[in-house]
């Protein structure tokens, strides 16, 4: 089954959260945060009004309560508007 997003939607892949801290410290599943940081996998063709600003492969940052998450073939994928995305990470 594969994902396609209408309109102005893309899906995202979030990261795996860090589970280490950068000193060195190994973090149990429940303090772990995940990150809102995410890889586009398919981007909608955008409205009249909104033109695509992302594309596949990108790496993103979005906000922490946006999107609806969904679950396909075992895996966890995010739909979120592109409004959503706060910023591209280059």
């Amino acid at each position: 089954m594969k994902l396609v997003p209408l309109g102005d939607r893309v899906i995202l892949k979030q990261l795996e959260a860090e589970e280490k801290t950068k000193s060195g410290i190994i973090l149990t599943s429940a303090a772990q945060e995940k990150p809102q940081e995410a890889i586009v996998i398919s981007v909608g063709p955008g409205t009249e009004k909104v033109k695509m600003e992302v594309a596949e492969g990108d790496r993103v940052i979005f906000g922490k309560y946006s999107g609806t998450t969904v679950k396909v073939e075992g895996e966890d994928y995010i739909v979120i508007q592109q409004q959503d995305i706060l910023a591209i990470v280059k």
